[in-house]
């Protein structure tokens, strides 16, 4: 597996990613948001005042490093406390380059760079870990189970994971295409070549071909390095959420919580009423893999996973009034007035949108979600006892949580 997926990000490292951009922005996303991480896999609770130590797994040009370190050192400078450590392991020193560049831009020395494969991290940088980010590479291992038994062997005791995983039904269209290329590109093309001729391929399919008629694949279009890894790369295969379960199964292994939440609930897509009934008396995984074949338009699945024996105590639950729930790019006062205004959050993901309707009075709750008052100043705020507050409160927490925007913490 390593040689030809080595040569290809070496000569296209991906994704593409300008050091001098750290300037001006910072890439943040799903896995490895840290106050993500600490809701979905430490139930909001994590202390960062002590040693945290995650691993990146095919770190590629740094995002999700980058990501990582930049807010462990935010932590550090805020509550003090130990120096957390980032490790960035990656086949291609290219990639590594740039995710090195990346670093310096941003003064970040709490990452350390190792160039090597998944397969050989018990020897080149043993665990444990408390969090391990795995993204765009099970996949692209000839036995993924393989390379998953290896990370979930290196996680600490109460560690967890975020992965990423190619989903079957959005990527509707791609493995034909790599199929067809693999049968008809010249063995000794360069890759300058292989580009060029599957440019003119694509501009010769017919017009009903599914990837032409697939909305949601825009890799191809970004540039050189996205049309080869889409369609071009020498080892790749996707998952269906069944398939996902069953992968995590064969390590012991369960997921915590598919991002975003909502796009896994068929009631976000189902409005008849006896359906509803039929799709909510499932057990939540089968509710899953029925929502996905709803939506249809999943493209890849970001998902966190616990060992078994501790996977059901990972999710943030609001059962303690310490906890404090603060909301990712929401203001408070606006989110408020228009879940008043509306009795309905709007959301919209690639080209789906979703209506999802607004528990009534959540509205009075939102405009408290500030970031700095816990549940138990919230309620004490309404005017409500624990129990009272704690009915009030679950399903806005569902309905915020279910679009991945509130996150808990102490």
């Amino acid at each position: 597996m390593s040689g030809p997926v080595q040569a290809q990000y070496e000569a296209y490292p991906y994704p593409v990613r300008d050091p001098a951009d750290e300037a001006r922005r910072l890439i943040t996303g799903s896995p490895s948001f840290l106050p993500e991480v600490n809701h979905y896999l430490f139930a909001g609770r994590r202390d960062f005042r002590q040693p945290f130590r995650a691993l990146v797994a095919g770190g590629g040009t740094g995002d999700g490093a980058i990501q990582l370190a930049q807010y462990l050192q935010i932590a550090t400078q805020q509550l003090g406390g130990a120096q957390h450590e980032v490790v960035y392991l990656d086949l291609s020193a290219a990639s590594r380059r740039i995710a090195e560049a990346r670093a310096a831009a941003r003064g970040l020395n709490n990452i350390r760079f190792i160039t090597g494969s998944l397969l050989d991290l018990p020897q080149l940088a043993p665990g444990p870990y408390d969090y391990i980010d795995c993204c765009g590479v099970l996949h692209h291992l000839p036995v993924p189970a393989i390379g998953l038994s290896i990370l979930a062997m290196q996680l600490g005791p109460q560690g967890g994971l975020g992965l990423m995983l190619y989903g079957t039904l959005g990527r509707e269209g791609v493995y034909p295409l790599q199929a067809a290329l693999r049968q008809i590109l010249p063995e000794d093309a360069t890759p300058q070549e292989k580009l060029a001729l599957t440019r003119q391929l694509l501009a010769d399919l017919p017009p009903l071909h599914p990837f032409r008629r697939n909305p949601f694949l825009h890799d191809h279009q970004s540039g050189d390095a996205g049309l080869y890894d889409l369609l071009l790369h020498s080892q790749d295969r996707s998952y269906l959420v069944p398939e996902i379960v069953e992968l995590l199964d064969t390590c012991d292994l369960e997921p915590v919580a598919f991002i975003e939440p909502c796009r896994y609930d068929p009631l976000s897509y189902l409005k008849d009423e006896r359906l509803r009934e039929q799709a909510a008396a499932l057990p939540l995984l089968e509710q899953a893999a029925l929502a996905e074949r709803l939506c249809g338009s999943l493209k890849t699945h970001v998902l966190y996973a616990a060992p078994r024996h501790r996977a059901a105590a990972c999710p943030a639950w609001p059962d303690d009034p310490a906890l404090i729930p603060g909301l990712r790019g929401l203001p408070p006062a606006a989110l408020a007035a228009a879940l008043e205004k509306t009795g309905k959050l709007t959301v919209t993901f690639e080209q789906d949108r979703l209506e999802l309707p607004a528990p009534e009075g959540a509205g009075a709750i939102v405009a408290l979600l500030d970031g700095r008052r816990n549940l138990g100043q919230i309620a004490e705020a309404l005017g409500l006892n624990w129990g009272q507050f704690s009915a009030a409160y679950a399903p806005v927490h569902a309905l915020l949580t279910g679009v991945n925007k509130l996150y808990l913490r102490l």
